[in-house]
């Protein structure tokens, strides 16, 4: 096969045949490769298996439709969501549709990132259109196929579970269409269906992949076993920065097991024939680090260097009438908000293998970002992308931390030094210690009240590290990194003066994408300082938030449900307190009410989450409920929990003894209330986070009449 050459922008779908594999669809996107024409005729000549990682949909013989999903499972449901979308514009029959996991191609960017990966809850919003267009692309030309079988016109045929039917009554399956149907002519623009006659989008679907993952036949990346693989574990300095100054492995190699000591960019590799000798290798290294001027820093002083950069001048991301200025007029309130570093503890520790050839380079990987690793194992190997190929696993876990390629780059770097499949495996240590974290901020709140007790001015002042000047630096405009006030600048509010700014401060720790990213951080304080506004004004915080999104029709309709469907207003039982919260991100609206208590050793127990979601139109209202509850126990894990501390340069938290999470004892009664909608789709797979953390924290001020302005939520000293 020939490399990918150039496509145009007319040449969007596109068809090709094999003798006995049925029909195959691809779809082609503006400035994406695709093998050239010649190659697709020489395929189907040949009888070789169609070129899959140009293929979205694949339908057999025997009834089969294979979606081709390019987006990573990571147990938030694209596995099932993507398969629908084309199921239903193909009418397929739902018991026959798989999904298999596409390679790296450029074919498969998603449209919202321009490169292939899975974030920002964008695998939906991104697939959509092209999976949809794909299914009903598929579906007219069998129709058509059949149309020309039988001698009838198209217009008096129909579709339904994986058969077009004529209107005499006579039916011919998919798998007896697809061979006539690949030589027919690909619909340039194929026609969706009115969404009121929908079938599968917006009902109750169990997951493709449970029964996988339910009797051990998944595959994540930590179970990928190749013929000859060896196993590394890395030595990584401790302090954020550092490097190997002198390393003496004479110890390390006397481990039985151990066959090779190589150092990586990143530290030294222990490659051995499994994990545990690889481990008790590099626990016998003995290595001097060069560790660097972050050596001395800690949490205290990265809390005041941000504290000092608050008071700058920063990058303007609001400016809404007068802003600070209006801050003069009316009943002033201020408060300082502090949030800490988190890691994002992934259940399955980061691992990668990577078999380095001197014609190609294979890699198998649990991975949110195949373009990246793709490109990682490119520049370390020398060799072209297509010559690297990303085999994406199940992911144990993603959470925006499997978007980095640092544990792809340790895999590559060591099998190109052995010549040998190796897999990298990294501790549980080694993830807390060695993450890109969510960054710690400092921020400064100010507002004025009116006489009626509303909101005349808003003013917010942010200062942290910056996540986008390291992963995207050209998105930085004017040094203004959007994720930093997301959450923040982009309120619903109706508050005439608002002002926000974000001052970049880097600290030396590492920072990367977080679960909901800015929104998660932001929310919680935005969240918690207008439920101070309310109590300033006298006012009840659920009326307060009411009053304000009078002109914000979908955020008030949320805020509503999930105050009805809690009872806001209504008692509750003895010591027990409600608080409510309502956060936009990423294309949805979710409102969250929390119900708590407080016991004898002033320990949170949240007892109860009322979730109301409108994230516009809804493929599976199953992965919706799951992934808000999801997202509850993520955030509600950070908010009573979560915090990365530095002493002398080094992350303090080791595994989950020190880094808690949630435990199955703790894990409050979680209610989702989706609301109907026709709007375009929003995201669900982080939108349900950044509610929770300000939700409990306003039920805490309820109970104590004390805020929690830093996380975690914390009501004693310790």
């Amino acid at each position: 096969m020939s490399a990918p050459a150039a496509t145009s922008r007319r040449d969007f779908l596109r068809t090709g045949a094999t003798i006995g594999a049925g029909l195959v669809i691809a779809i082609y996107l503006p400035g994406c490769s695709r093998r050239g024409d010649a190659d697709e005729r020489a395929g189907a000549a040949s009888g070789d298996p169609p070129f899959a990682p140009n293929a979205f949909l694949r339908i057999g013989t025997d009834d089969s439709v294979t979606v081709i999903v390019g987006y990573s499972e990571m147990g938030q449901g694209v596995a099932t969501s993507i398969p629908m979308l084309v199921a239903e514009e193909l009418d397929a029959d739902w018991s026959k549709v798989k999904m298999e996991f596409a390679p790296a191609d450029k074919v498969y960017a998603n449209p919202l990132f321009g490169a292939q990966g899975t974030g920002g809850s964008t695998a939906v919003r991104g697939a959509w259109k092209p999976m949809s267009l794909a299914g009903a692309a598929a579906r007219e030309m069998l129709v058509a196929a059949a149309a020309a079988t039988w001698g009838v016109d198209a217009a008096s045929c129909s579709t339904k579970n994986g058969a077009v039917t004529h209107s005499s009554g006579k039916s011919l399956r998919y798998g007896q269409l697809v061979a006539k149907a690949a030589t027919l002519a690909v619909p340039s623009s194929p026609t969706l269906k009115d969404p009121k006659k929908r079938w599968l989008v917006g009902t109750p679907r169990r997951r493709l992949d449970t029964p996988a993952k339910t009797n051990g036949s998944a595959k994540f990346g930590i179970d990928t076993q190749l013929p000859g693989m060896l196993v590394a574990t890395v030595a990584r300095c401790p302090v954020f920065g550092g490097k190997v100054a002198k390393v003496d492995d004479a110890k390390a190699k006397t481990v039985p097991g151990v066959k090779h000591v190589v150092p990586l960019s990143s530290g030294v590799a222990v490659v051995a024939t499994g994990f545990w000798p690889a481990k008790q290798g590099r626990d016998a290294l003995a290595i001097t680090w060069d560790e660097g001027p972050f050596a001395g820093a800690s949490s205290e002083s990265i809390s005041r260097e941000l504290a000092k950069a608050v008071r700058q001048k920063g990058a303007v991301a609001r400016h809404d009438g007068a802003g600070a200025a209006s801050l003069a007029h009316g009943r002033k309130v201020s408060a300082v908000y502090e949030v800490p570093f988190l890691a994002h503890a992934t259940m399955e520790p980061m691992n990668c293998t990577a078999d380095v050839r001197a014609d190609g380079c294979d890699v198998w990987v649990p991975t949110q970002f195949q373009s990246k690793a793709q490109a990682t194992a490119a520049t370390i190997t020398g060799l072209p992308p297509e010559k690297v190929r990303v085999h994406t696993t199940f992911l144990g876990g993603g959470f925006g931390r499997r978007s980095e390629a640092d544990f792809v780059a340790e895999a590559v770097e060591a099998s190109k030094a052995v010549g040998a499949p190796v897999k990298v495996v990294w501790t549980r240590e080694d993830d807390m210690r060695h993450d890109f974290y969510r960054p710690a901020t400092y921020n400064t709140l100010e507002a004025s009240l009116g006489a009626n007790g509303m909101p005349v001015a808003y003013v917010h002042h942010v200062a942290g590290p910056s996540i986008m000047a390291r992963v995207f630096p050209g998105s930085l405009r004017n040094g203004l990194d959007s994720t930093n006030v997301e959450g923040s600048a982009d309120v619903a509010y109706d508050i005439p003066n608002f002002h926000v700014e974000f001052v970049r401060h880097e600290v030396g720790v590492p920072v990367g994408f977080w679960r909901s990213v800015g929104d998660s951080q932001n929310g919680f304080i935005t969240e918690s300082f207008i439920d101070e506004l309310a109590h300033a004004a006298g006012k009840d915080p659920y009326e307060f938030r009411k009053a304000l999104l009078a002109k914000a029709p979908r955020q008030l309709g949320v805020l509503d449900l999930a105050a009805e469907k809690a009872g806001w207003g209504t008692p509750l039982p003895s010591g027990q307190f409600r608080g409510i919260a309502m956060v936009d991100s990423y294309g949805s609206h979710v409102a969250e009410v929390a119900e708590i208590s407080i016991d004898a050793n002033q320990s949170v127990k949240v007892h109860r989450v009322v979730c109301a979601v409108d994230c516009g139109a809804v493929v599976n209202p199953l992965t919706i409920e799951a992934q808000m509850q999801s997202a509850i126990v993520y955030g509600l894990t950070a908010a009573l929990y979560g915090d990365i501390t530095i002493k002398d340069g080094r992350v303090t938290q080791g595994n989950f003894d020190s880094y808690r999470m949630l435990r199955m004892p703790e894990m409050p009664k979680i209610e989702v209330h989706i609301v109907p909608s026709t709007e375009a789709p929003g995201g669900v797979g982080e939108p349900g986070l950044p509610p929770i953390a300000p939700a409990v924290a306003n039920a805490v001020f309820a109970a104590t009449g004390k805020r929690s302005r830093t996380l975690p939520i914390r009501l004693t000293v310790a």
